[in-house]
């Protein structure tokens, strides 16, 4: 059987409850679905997205900031939520609700057990740079975890809101962009070290093509949405041997500006 997995900044899961994405989830084909900026209390992650799915949860202690979580369809087997390991080994990060893996048993029959990471990346600030020193040093870390989870064989992806787009096909106003956040080259050098000099794979933009785009996050302000000026910053980033296994990848734009429930669109990647 194929296994589809969905990624999305829901911007607020209680916001987004109410906004849309229950009907997204009763319509969704993904067996996975990765969440990020959760911005919800563990205890009730499962109220939000119904009986359908079991999720588990890495909540913030700052109450309403970032948080992340995973949710599985019911009934899937080889999914221990119990075994998710919450946390990425960084000093201070504990219960920050940023990193959160979850395994699968030989979920494509291939006799490869996989781990599903959710990730909620630092957005950064120059004009304050201890944001910038603390996303530095998660993605320090996060280049050290990777290797770790691919030493055993298994297979990998890292999904989520990475807040980095990598190259200029990855956001519209890119010339407005080099001095910010989220384009930095310092920043945009981490993907390379994976993508470029390593062996991960942005299955997105391979499936996808040269682009531009598709973009995958807009601003609330202006026309942003409506002239797709966006940028993509929410990423499958996989082990080779799984991309290889990735057939199709999509953004679940939604058709217009007042029927969005985030800011984000969820990426949608199907591997068989």
């Amino acid at each position: 059987m194929p296994l589809t997995i969905a990624t999305v900044n829901v911007n607020g899961l209680r916001a987004a409850a109410r906004k849309g994405m229950v009907d997204w989830l009763a319509s969704t084909d993904a067996d996975v679905i990765t969440l990020q900026e959760v911005r919800a209390p563990d205890e009730l992650l499962e109220g939000l997205v119904g009986k359908d799915w079991q999720i588990t949860g890495e909540a913030s202690l700052l109450k309403g900031r970032a948080g992340v979580a995973t949710a599985v369809r019911a009934g899937r087997e080889g999914v221990d939520l119990e075994a998710t390991r919450r946390g990425i080994g960084l000093d201070g990060d504990a219960h920050t609700g940023r990193w959160l893996e979850t395994d699968l048993a030989d979920p494509l029959g291939d006799g490869h057990d996989l781990t599903v990471v959710s990730l909620y990346l630092h957005s950064g600030n120059t004009e304050k740079p201890q944001t910038m020193i603390d996303k530095y040093a998660m993605l320090d870390r996060m280049l050290e975890r990777m290797a770790e989870l691919r030493a055993d064989g298994r297979h990998v992806v890292v999904t989520g809101d990475w807040n980095i787009a990598h190259r200029e096909v990855d956001i519209k106003n890119w010339k407005g962009n080099l001095k910010s956040a989220g384009f930095l080259l310092e920043e945009r050098a981490y993907l390379d070290r994976l993508l470029v000099e390593g062996e991960w794979v942005d299955v997105h933009r391979t499936l996808a093509g040269e682009g531009p785009g598709p973009y995958t996050w807009w601003s609330q302000r202006g026309k942003a949405f409506d002239n797709d000026s966006g940028w993509r910053i929410d990423y499958q980033i996989a082990s080779p041997e799984l991309a290889a296994r990735a057939v199709s990848a999509r953004v679940d734009r939604a058709p217009s500006y007042d029927t969005r429930w985030s800011d984000h669109a969820p990426l949608v990647v199907t591997y068989a």
